[in-house]
C-alpha cells in the first residue's frame, strides 16, 4: 500500500491545509498520515480530517522514538529535535511512502514519484546538492574518507524523500544515531538544522539502491521557491531551463507570507475551494499630540 506522511502541529494550520489542498487537486485518493510534531496537534487534525488526513496510531512508539534519538546527542545539541519524529515514517502501516514537509504544494499526482521504487529503495528529487554540502556535512567528511566527493553529491534535502519500507529497523537508527554522536565534526549544523545531516549520513551509509531523480539524463524541473525563474501556467509553475512543468514547490528557508517569493500559488491552494479572505491592511502608527511629544522630549533628558 502506498501513502504519504506529513508531520504537523497547530501551529502550522495554514500549510498543512495548503498542502493538502494541493494533493487532492490532482489526486483524491491517496491516504495521508499525519505524524504529530508535538503534543499540540488537535486543531491540525481536526482540519485535515475531511481532506482525507487520519494521524499515526502508535504515538508512545513515536515519543519513545523522539526522546531517544534526541538524548543520543544531548537534550540540548538540536535546534527542533521533533524533526526527527519524521522517522516513524520508516514504521507505519505504508509499504512505499512520500514524506512532504508542510511548506509544499505540489503539482501533479504526486504518489507517482513511487513508481521509481521499482528499480530503487529510496528517492528523492531536489537540487540540495548543488550548492555543496553546506547545511548537511562538513568538509571534515571528504578529508576522514567517511565520504567520496561523488557520494557528496547524493546529499538531498530532508522536505522530500520516499522509500520502501523495512529497509530501516528501529536498532538502526539508534546505532546512526551513536555513530554520529561521536563524531559531531562530521556535520554542519551552522544554521541549526536538525535531522537533515543526520538523516543524509543514514541514507549514504545505509541503502546503496538510491536516486534523485533531478539527476536523470532527461534533466528535472527545481522546486525551490528561492528560484526567480520559473514561469507561471494558471496555478502551476514551469521551470524554462528544461522545459518542464514542476512536480511540487518548497518554500524552504521562507517564511510563507505575503511578498514571499510565488505566494499567489501558495494562497491559489490555501484558499482553493473556499472564499478568500480580505487582505488585512495594517493600522497607521497614531500620530503622538504635541504634548506627548514634548513630555518624551523631557525624558529622553
Amino acid at each position: 500500500m502506498r501513502g504519504i506522511y506529513i508531520i504537523a502541529n497547530d501551529r502550522v494550520v495554514d500549510q498543512s491545509i495548503a498542502l493538502l489542498k494541493s494533493i487532492r487537486a490532482y489526486d483524491a485518493d491517496t491516504p495521508v498520515i499525519l505524524i504529530p510534531y508535538d503534543d499540540h496537534y488537535q486543531l491540525v487534525a481536526e482540519t485535515l480530517a475531511p481532506l482525507g488526513v487520519t494521524v499515526y496510531e502508535d504515538l508512545e512508539f513515536i515519543d519513545r522514538l523522539s526522546r531517544r534519538l534526541q538524548q543520543t546527542f544531548g537534550e540540548a545539541f538540536f535546534a527542533r529535535p521533533n524533526q526527527f519524529r519524521k522517522q516513524a515514517c520508516w514504521f507505519g502501516p505504508f509499504d512505499q511512502f512520500l514524506y512532504i514537509d508542510t511548506d509544499i504544494v505540489v503539482f501533479e499526482p504526486i504518489i507517482q514519484t513511487l513508481d521509481s521504487l521499482k528499480e530503487y529503495d529510496f528517492i528523492c528529487a531536489d537540487y540540495q546538492h548543488a550548492g555543496g554540502i553546506t547545511n548537511v556535512f562538513s568538509p571534515q567528511v571528504l578529508e576522514s574518507g567517511v565520504f567520496s566527493a561523488a557520494e557528496c553529491l547524493e546529499i538531498f534535502n530532508c522536505g522530500f524523500w520516499g522509500a520502501n519500507k523495512g529497509l530501516i529497523a528501529e536498532a538502526d537508527l539508534y546505532d546512526v544515531f551513536a555513530e554520529c554522536a561521536a563524531h559531531p565534526e562530521y556535520f554542519d549544523f551552522s544554521q541549526k538544522t536538525s535531522d537533515q545531516p543526520i538523516i543524509n549520513y543514514m541514507i549514504l551509509k545505509r541503502i546503496p539502491k538510491r536516486i534523485n531523480l533531478v539527476r536523470r539524463p532527461e534533466k528535472a524541473p527545481g522546486n525551490w521557491a528561492g528560484s526567480p525563474h520559473f514561469i507561471r501556467q494558471g496555478s502551476q509553475l514551469v521551470d524554462p531551463k528544461v522545459n518542464q512543468p514542476l512536480q511540487y514547490l518548497h518554500w524552504a528557508g521562507f517564511r510563507i507570507q505575503p511578498g514571499c517569493p510565488y505566494w499567489d500559488i501558495w494562497e491559489h491552494y490555501r484558499y482553493l475551494n473556499e472564499a478568500k479572505p480580505e487582505p488585512v491592511m495594517p493600522q497607521p502608527a497614531l500620530q503622538k499630540s504635541i504634548w506627548k511629544r514634548a513630555i518624551g522630549k523631557l525624558i529622553a533628558r
